[in-house]
């Protein structure tokens, strides 16, 4: 029988941007936060180049960031959460900026503004380029180290929700290098352990972000919403990497241009904006120039020339690393699986639909993102969303003033998910699910989710990503129709009548189970 300790803490599972400002939103009360790596390390928010969204600019507006929004999200956005987010953008980089995250600023003091893809505005606060999710995460990091109500326990991973009564009351938590579970109970759960880009072959997110704790909410019973929607960034760097190093969408606000090995602008028979066109649109011309052999690459030498190194040192690194020097060669890229607009189905205030739940940041879905996520938009949700479910905690929990802090017991070793598995598995989800869809496609890629999952049926970390890939191929499947970054080269006429959609994981094994006679 697996032991059990209880606590007084608000258990947060994750270490990233929604994590942390969760943490400090509920301070003092007393919180345990739960992280696979070292804080900071291994989560996407201190990989994201591009920034904040957010309306700064006397010129621009919430209203227009709204439009944009809803513009780029191809039909499913909800209205109303893209103002909600929009109105209180501002609030949160002001909030960033006291916390110590040192933005480029003017010498006048206002915000240097970047205009990426399908923004009407340069409405994009940044800092040193493409070191926004690094310096913000440094920042709130400090921050929470002399933070005495927040607990980090490191080096552990969430593997499942506790329930009781069809009420959230806990987590089971292993080592993140494999031991047996143990229970945690607390007085509220809250996820914010990041996507599932790592299900793909092709990704720029972190090694671990591999939909677990989608996954793990699904396992749980609670409604996981527009599952199909998985953004594929088009410039992730080609250079073998695993994951692939990004090519910031800001180099092609600075002017940089795609071109293929024949020399052509590919973009600009594409789309009326090019290189600007919405993430989805570039993603599938660099896709289907991939396809043809035809070696797609970002020239920036012309833009920015010298500059690139001291103004975009993330990706002049990557850059080096390969071998290529940006300012006289071009950078071949690649589209790579990069953010899941789909997660676990939130209303307002980040409740899931199941009681005693949370979930904020990329692991949530709350109809801003739509059927394809306006650039720089994901860190700005998770922002407004982890003080949104914060308060929501407090307000619907009994949270003590202090907690003694957890000491967990010595945990015995325990398996890991199979590497080889992982490959399989993440292999199926590029060949059937990646960025041009058929149902041929993905009725193969869910047969051999299901191969994957029966290899290894008693481990939980992979069954986590085994429930989310499915769901994500199911609900592929399901739509039958092209919108934003889901392409159906079967159906590609997008449907009169737009529609999110709500699916559990029951559901989706439902569709699997039934498709098996077909394969």
């Amino acid at each position: 029988m697996m032991q059990v300790i209880p606590t007084g803490r608000v258990i947060i599972v994750g270490a990233g941007l929604g994590a942390l400002y969760a943490a400090l939103k509920l301070a003092p009360r007393p919180v345990l936060m739960i992280s696979p790596e070292a804080l900071g390390q291994g989560a996407s928010s201190a990989w994201a180049q591009g920034g904040v969204a957010a309306a700064m600019d006397p010129a621009d507006s919430p209203a227009a960031h709204a439009h944009d929004t809803l513009r780029a999200g191809a039909g499913t956005v909800d209205a109303g959460v893209a103002d909600l987010v929009t109105q209180e953008a501002r609030q949160h980089i002001l909030d960033l900026t006291r916390l110590g995250t040192p933005f480029d600023r003017k010498p006048d003091g206002s915000y240097v503004m970047s205009r990426e893809a399908a923004h009407g505005f340069a409405r994009v606060v940044r800092v040193r380029g493409d070191q926004a999710g690094a310096e913000i995460m440094r920042a709130l990091i400090a921050t929470v180290r002399e933070t005495a109500s927040v607990q980090v326990l490191e080096g552990m991973m969430a593997t499942g929700l506790r329930l009781c009564d069809g009420r959230v009351t806990g987590i089971e938590v292993t080592r993140a290098d494999g031991s047996r579970p143990i229970a945690i109970e607390g007085p509220a759960v809250l996820l914010a352990g990041g996507g599932s880009g790592g299900l793909y072959a092709v990704t720029t997110n972190p090694p671990r972000i591999r939909g677990q704790v989608i996954g793990m909410a699904a396992r749980a019973g609670a409604v996981i919403a527009d599952a199909e929607f998985v953004q594929f960034h088009p410039t992730a760097i080609d250079c073998g990497e695993d994951p692939a190093p990004l090519a910031t969408e800001a180099l092609r606000g600075e002017g940089a241009h795609l071109v293929n090995r024949l020399g052509e602008r590919f973009m600009q028979a594409v789309h009326p904006d090019a290189e600007l066109a919405p993430r989805d649109i570039v993603a599938r011309a660099v896709y289907s120039q991939s396809r043809a052999g035809l070696r797609p690459a970002l020239d920036t030498r012309a833009c920015l020339g010298e500059r690139i190194l001291s103004e975009f040192p993330a990706v002049a690194g990557a850059c080096a690393r390969a071998g290529i020097d940006p300012t006289r060669a071009q950078i071949p890229v690649a589209a790579a699986a990069h953010y899941h607009m789909g997660g676990v189905s939130v209303d307002a205030d980040g409740c899931a639909s199941l009681a005693g739940l949370w979930v904020c940041g990329e692991a949530s879905s709350t109809g801003l993102h739509g059927a394809n996520r306006l650039a720089s938009n994901g860190l700005l949700e998770a922002l407004v969303y982890a003080r949104r479910a914060a308060l929501s905690i407090e307000a619907a929990s009994d949270l003590p003033e202090e907690a003694a802090p957890l000491v967990l017991p010595e945990l015995a070793p325990a398996a890991v998910p199979d590497p080889a598995l992982v490959a399989r598995l993440r292999r199926a989800m590029t060949e059937g699910a990646g960025v041009v869809r058929d149902a041929d496609g993905l009725s193969r890629c869910l047969h051999e989710i299901a191969q994957v999952e029966a290899a290894q049926p008693d481990c939980p970390a992979l069954l986590n990503m085994t429930a989310t890939a499915t769901l994500i191929a199911g609900a592929a499947l399901m739509r039958r129709e092209s919108r934003g970054a889901h392409c159906r080269s079967d159906f590609p006429e997008t449907l009169p009548q737009a529609q999110r959609s709500f699916l559990t994981l029951t559901d989706a094994l439902a569709l699997r189970e039934r498709l098996k006679e077909t394969i």
